[in-house]
C-alpha cells in the first residue's frame, strides 16, 4: 500500500495506473469506511480492475468556530492498519498547508443545497465540503468516488456539484453501516459517554418507527409528531432538526407520493450525530 503525504506524491504515483476509485475520508476508521472501500473495489472490478484510493484528511473548512475540529478522533496507525487489510492500494494523506495554500480565495459551493437543513445549523459546512472534494478530484482524478448515505445531504450536494460541473466522477453512494443496536457507524461515536452511547439507537429506531408510517400511508404530520416523541423521550437527546424531504433533490413536500428521505440531526452533550432512512410509500 503507497502512502502518499502530499499533493505531488500523490499525482506522481497517480501516473500510469490506470482507473482509480476514490474513498474521501476524515480518518479514526470503522466498519462503515471499510464498506466505502469494499463498494469501490467491486466497482472496480465491473470495470475491468483498478486501484482503490483512500484519503484521510480532517477538512478545518468544513468545520464552524464553535465544532470539534480539535477533538475530531485521529488515530493514523490504525486507520492505515485497517486500510492495509481491506486492501486499499493507496492513502493519500495530506497536511492541512498543502491542501490551502496561503492566499487562496477560490471556494465552491452548492448554492441551495448547502443552505438548507444541515447547511442551516452549520453555515459553511457543505462550502467546504465541496471544496475540498473538488480539490480530491483534481488531485486523484478518480474514475468513481464512494460516499456513504448517512451524510445523505452531503450526498446529494456531491451528486449536485459533479452533475452541474461535469466533473467526470461517478459517484457510488453506499448505504449506512449500523451497529448491532442500530446505531449508525460515524467517528464521532467515539466521543459519546457510556450512557449517550446507550441512548443513541433511539436515532434508529425512531427512524424505523417513520418509515413503517409511510409504507402505512401515514401524513407529514403525524411521522414528525411521531418522530419527535420518541427522540424526546430519551433524556440525553437533544434534537437539532428533523426533516422529511423529496428523496432525489432535498426540495420540500406537502405530501408523501415519492420516495422520501427522513433526516435527523441530534446532540447528545456536545456531540452532533445525524441519521437517515429512505422511504417508500405504499404501491
Amino acid at each position: 500500500m503507497q502512502i502518499c503525504r502530499d499533493r505531488q506524491a500523490m499525482r506522481d504515483w497517480r501516473l500510469g495506473q490506470g482507473r482509480v476509485a476514490l474513498v474521501p475520508t476524515m480518518g479514526a476508521l470503522h466498519d462503515g469506511h471499510l464498506a466505502l472501500v469494499a463498494a469501490a473495489r467491486a466497482w472496480l472490478e465491473t470495470q475491468g480492475g483498478g486501484r482503490v484510493v483512500t484519503s484521510i484528511f480532517v477538512n478545518p473548512t468544513q468545520f464552524g468556530p464553535n465544532e470539534d475540529l480539535a477533538t475530531y478522533p485521529r488515530d493514523e496507525e490504525n486507520d492505515l492498519a485497517l486500510l492495509r487489510k481491506a486492501g486499499c492500494d493507496a492513502v493519500f494523506l495530506p497536511t492541512v498547508a498543502d491542501i490551502y495554500r496561503p492566499g487562496a480565495q477560490t471556494v465552491v459551493e452548492v448554492t441551495g443545497l448547502s443552505r438548507m437543513l444541515m447547511g442551516r445549523l452549520r453555515p459553511g459546512h457543505f462550502r467546504g465540503v465541496a471544496t475540498v472534494v473538488t480539490k480530491l478530484f483534481n488531485i486523484v482524478q478518480p474514475h468513481a468516488a464512494a460516499f456513504g448515505e448517512k451524510d445523505y445531504q452531503q450526498l446529494a450536494v456531491i451528486r449536485r456539484m459533479v452533475a452541474d460541473l461535469d466533473v467526470p466522477v461517478q459517484i457510488l453512494p453506499v448505504p449506512t453501516v449500523r451497529e448491532a443496536d442500530g446505531l449508525a457507524m460515524s467517528s464521532r461515536n467515539r466521543r459519546l459517554s457510556p450512557a449517550q452511547r446507550a441512548a443513541a439507537p433511539v436515532l434508529a429506531r425512531a427512524l424505523d418507527r417513520a418509515a413503517r408510517m409511510v409504507a402505512e400511508g401515514a401524513g407529514l404530520a403525524a411521522i414528525r409528531a411521531e418522530l419527535r416523541r420518541m427522540i424526546r423521550a430519551e433524556p440525553l437527546a437533544e434534537i437539532r432538526s428533523i426533516d422529511i424531504r423529496d428523496a432525489d433533490d432535498l426540495s420540500r413536500i406537502a405530501s408523501i407520493q415519492r420516495p422520501v428521505a427522513i433526516l435527523l440531526a441530534v446532540r447528545f452533550g456536545d456531540v452532533l450525530l445525524i441519521d437517515q432512512r429512505v422511504a417508500h410509500p405504499k404501491g
